[in-house]
């Protein structure tokens, strides 16, 4: 099963802050908007967002469709289909993407120890 692009989301108290310690371990901004409190920052092919307000725990987050470049792929299996298999294999669905829809969707699930896992397709 490939899940795609795998970056961690931070719950971070104040973002620029957060970027600021960050940019010193090496990472750089790969996307996001500072000023909607969220950023997107990598070092080398780790991928780290930063969500100031946004959640309430730090959650492991895997892209359908994106390379760690959050480049496109050009073949991927879609987030209904993932999400399809793990209902199948038994996971309990926190939150659901629209099966009778195409595009972007996401869904969430929790490990045994209650660690939120996003899957987030953009395209």
């Amino acid at each position: 099963m490939k899940l795609g692009a795998f970056s961690v989301s931070l719950n971070v108290q104040d973002i620029n802050a957060s970027k600021s310690f960050y940019e010193k371990l090496g990472f750089q901004s790969l996307g996001g908007d500072i000023s909607q409190n969220w950023l997107i920052m990598k070092n080398g092919d780790t991928i780290i967002g930063l969500f100031q307000g946004m959640f309430e725990k730090n959650i492991l987050t895997f892209n359908p469709g994106w390379n760690s470049n959050a480049e496109n792929l050009e073949s991927f299996t879609d987030i209904r289909e993932l999400q399809k298999q793990l209902k199948q294999k038994g996971i309990k669905m926190l939150t659901e993407a629209d099966e009778t829809t195409e595009g972007p969707a996401h869904f969430t699930i929790e490990d045994p120890d209650g660690n939120q896992i996003l899957l987030d397709q953009h395209r």
